[in-house]
């Protein structure tokens, strides 16, 4: 299907020109100022916005301001198209919200590869948050047995984004690690009932059945050229290793230990002990962090232990906005 654009200019002649040059691979819809721009974009939806700046009544960039602040339509790429070339001019434009500023007069095969460029990230970050999306259902799917609420996953991966914010991960790693998380413990879907709620503890076989689920889960994932997957199947495999050495299902030792599944490690534990399971109440978060400061270089990276501690604050503000008792109350 055609992708949806809205053309805004008072000017009768640029329409004209604009709809010459776009029709043959564009749907188009048109507004004559800002105030009609707004009304057509609420009511139409399209795809991008080609819009003047020298308007009646409202002009392209109070126009812009007013879509902007409206969240429903905010993420609607605008670019301006007009004779107001002067480098303020430019600049106020970008610093209003347009990802573009074409300066007329318009040359046709510029402006089609143009839109074509910002339709193109429009469709990638779609498609981000679609697999971001289909990643938290098959994690929250995977605890649902013993975790009905799902918010396990959801929490856990804002953590491992704290944590590695706070030891000073560059940005697109952090947004990775919460976007990989979730999938940690995919490999649960494999666990018989009887062993993932058992409200007591486990005996050796049983150990030896659950103890299978990082290698499981690793599998079902398995190997992707995207990053993003390549780290969720990494974690997947990784996130029971401790730091001494004595942790599944490979018995790494300290660095040999991806960094992503320490991370996960930390994170999952604290969300683990300070949640009501069915073999164990929920513990105080004193009692938690208590513990995981003990488990320091023995269980954890002590590094990692240091970040988890810079940012409690940030964790359990978390902790309480996607709480189990939250949740209760929404439904």
């Amino acid at each position: 299907m055609k992708s949806k654009i809205l053309v805004v200019d008072d000017e009768p002649l640029n329409l004209q020109l604009l709809r010459q040059i776009l029709e043959d691979t564009y749907r188009l819809v048109y507004a004559t100022d800002g105030e009609k721009a707004y009304n057509a974009t609420v009511k139409h939806n399209p795809d991008l916005i080609l819009m003047d700046i020298m308007m009646p009544n409202m002009d392209g960039y109070e126009a812009c301001r007013k879509l902007k602040a409206n969240p429903e339509i905010s993420k609607i790429p605008v670019i301006f198209i007009t004779s107001m070339g002067e480098i303020d001019d430019e600049k106020l434009g970008f610093d209003i919200g347009a990802v573009d500023y074409i300066i007329k007069p318009i040359n046709g095969s510029i402006l089609k590869r143009r839109i074509q460029t910002h339709l193109s990230l429009v469709r990638m970050d779609e498609l981000e948050k679609t697999q971001l999306i289909i990643i938290q259902r098959l994690g929250r799917a995977a605890e649902y047995k013993d975790n009905e609420t799902g918010l396990h996953v959801i929490r856990m991966s804002y953590y491992c984004r704290i944590i590695a914010e706070k030891i000073g991960r560059s940005e697109s790693w952090c947004k990775m690690i919460f976007q990989a998380s979730p999938m940690h413990d995919i490999g649960k879907i494999g666990v018989p009932d009887n062993i993932l709620l058992k409200p007591g503890p486990l005996n050796e076989e049983e150990k030896t059945i659950m103890e299978k689920h990082p290698k499981d889960g690793y599998d079902i994932i398995g190997y992707h050229q995207s990053r993003l997957l390549q780290m969720a199947a990494e974690i997947a495999l990784s996130h029971h290793e401790k730091w001494d050495g004595t942790g599944y299902p490979n018995k790494l030792i300290k660095d040999e230990i991806p960094f992503s599944g320490r991370v996960v490690a930390v994170a999952d534990v604290f969300d683990a002990l300070t949640s009501d399971r069915p073999y164990k109440d929920e513990w105080s978060v004193e009692k938690a962090v208590g513990f995981l400061n003990d488990q320091s270089g023995i269980h954890f990276d002590p590094v990692l232990i240091d970040a988890f501690n810079k940012g409690l604050a940030d964790i359990l503000d978390i902790k309480e906005k996607w709480s189990e008792k939250s949740s209760d109350q929404n439904n």
